[in-house]
């Protein structure tokens, strides 16, 4: 029984996002969250060698992205989900659960991967968006 390889790409952004101080993540090309760094992990309060692999539709449940509200979004919305459609970089702002800090604002921006014209998946970066009122993250 063969077992499929992942591209050569997504094995380098891993080698890449890893060394990043910036929380990062990477999909494969159906949205699957298949890694992410430790300072993703420690915004979400879980490492990537207890969650492992999570499809886009779970990842979105637990963590997001929710409105002003609270409510969930429509995955299709999302910077991710532009990304994989146009094969081009996207950029949006809604709220994500972050471990403790419960429900945040968040930034986020997601780069396509693709090599010989192939979409292999995306790398997302994201980042609190700072409370001007507190001060804080």
């Amino acid at each position: 029984m063969a077992v499929a390889q992942k591209p050569l790409l997504l094995i380098q952004a891993r080698n890449l996002t890893t060394g990043l101080a910036l929380p990062a993540m990477l999909t494969d090309d159906e949205g699957t969250l298949i890694y992410f760094n430790d300072a993703a992990g420690a915004l979400l309060g879980q490492r990537y060698e207890d969650v492992g692999q999570v499809p886009r539709e779970e990842w979105a449940r637990e963590y997001g992205p929710f409105d002003d509200d609270d409510r969930p979004l429509a995955a299709d919305l999302l910077p991710l989900a532009k990304a994989l459609r146009g094969g081009r970089p996207a950029q949006g702002r809604f709220r994500a659960r972050l471990g403790d800090r419960g429900l945040q604002e968040v930034e986020v921006s997601a780069l396509p991967l693709v090599e010989a014209g192939e979409y292999e998946g995306s790398l997302v970066v994201f980042w609190p968006v700072e409370d001007a009122a507190e001060g804080t993250t």
